[in-house]
């Protein structure tokens, strides 16, 4: 199919997005938006898509569930609407890449080139995965198995795939919700409609939109983008020598700690001895809070601790917290030129790297977060 065929039917984007990748289509918002509201805006929220989005008839669709369950099971969506207790869940999604450009700059990355921006938080409402395994005979305590999905875009010639542990799938604080609503509202294409899975405290990549089938089995999805992609190596490895690597090293399933000034970015001018309030996000992965956001006006010769934002309904079960934690830290005269530096802690006291650190696939970058700040004469320089 040609490209002119495969991306003709695609939805309308905001046009404040940075398009890192037209066909298929990966954009985030401007970071200095993101902080502005805990919620992210249905039209903000960053998209990550690997295919042409799918025109999905919502008269023909169909969900089911097969594998090792004792009653394989297929729904429409309304018959999983009526069939099952509505839960809701406020979870940030971030796609592995976040942050990819940084490590693109040291040395060159294949992949799409995100700043600090593709990461988002919404509400999703729709119905519990593990509610609906229950009612396809999987057990409670369902063990040492996998849970596989796939979508109906097609990528690499295939559908596009991930799995995670049914220990996470079954687990009632686990918060895993099959979702068709996002922010109150019916689930917009770019996002998956009208259904996605929403996996809470692991990598966005396994959040598998526009969902067509759950499957329970042994082993975990043999599906590209489980096996090929989205794992992490060490500096040296190449895309040369990597072969031999990919099925002996892990796939990427929760989220490490991240953080990220959203203002001011780099290269802002503001005149010197002037206050300034710096803001940012900071995230954690497996359910687990930041605990404490570090920030640095002197380039981290020095720190102060950042007071937290958090917002009621973000902790949604349990001690399990899937919503991000914003930040600001005021300065009443900040001195420019200066480097602003931040980092974050969780509760385990999983940090950030103080340096970068290349991989080939630019995935999981999370090192100290900096910007610089540049003085008023810079601009009449300009």
């Amino acid at each position: 199919m040609s490209s002119e065929v495969s991306y003709s039917k695609e939805p309308h984007r905001n046009s404040r997005f940075t398009i890192n990748s037209k066909e298929p289509f990966n954009a985030e918002p401007p970071v200095s938006e993101l902080t502005k509201s805990f919620v992210t805006p249905n039209d903000l929220f960053f998209v990550r898509n690997h295919a042409p989005v799918p025109d999905v008839c919502l008269d023909t669709f169909r969900l089911t569930i097969s594998g090792l369950v004792q009653q394989p099971l297929t729904f429409s969506l309304t018959q999983l609407q009526d069939g099952f207790r509505k839960v809701t869940v406020m979870a940030t999604l971030m796609c592995a890449g976040n942050r990819r450009t940084e490590l693109h700059n040291i040395q060159p990355v294949r992949g799409v080139g995100w700043g600090a921006a593709a990461i988002s938080n919404a509400v999703w409402g729709g119905v519990s995965l593990r509610d609906v395994l229950l009612a396809a005979g999987v057990g409670p305590y369902a063990r040492n198995m996998h849970v596989a999905f796939e979508g109906l875009d097609h990528a690499n010639g295939a559908p596009y795939g991930g799995s995670i542990p049914i220990e996470k799938a079954m687990d009632v604080n686990g918060a895993v919700v099959l979702a068709y609503e996002m922010n109150g509202e019916t689930l917009p294409r770019d996002h998956g409609y009208p259904l996605r899975v929403v996996i809470p405290g692991y990598i966005g990549a396994r959040s598998v939109k526009w969902l067509s089938s759950v499957i329970v089995q042994k082993e975990e999805s043999s599906n590209f983008f489980q096996r090929k992609d989205y794992k992490v190596f060490l500096p040296q490895v190449t895309w040369d020598t990597v072969k031999s690597l990919w099925d002996a090293t892990p796939a990427l399933l929760e989220l490490n700690v991240q953080a990220a000034i959203t203002y001011p970015e780099d290269g802002t001018v503001i005149e010197n001895g002037l206050p300034c309030s710096i803001q940012g996000y900071a995230i954690a992965g497996g359910g687990r809070r930041i605990s404490r956001v570090d920030v640095s006006i002197d380039g981290g010769k020095s720190w102060n601790v950042a007071p937290m934002v958090q917002e009621k309904g973000s902790t949604s079960t349990g001690n399990h917290h899937w919503s991000w934690t914003l930040w600001i830290y005021k300065v009443d005269q900040l001195p420019t030129p200066c480097e602003i530096v931040c980092r974050a802690w969780d509760t385990a006291f999983n940090g950030m790297q103080s340096e970068r650190e290349w991989n080939l696939r630019g995935v999981m970058h999370n090192s100290w977060f900096k910007v610089k700040v540049l003085p008023a004469e810079h601009a009449s320089k300009l």
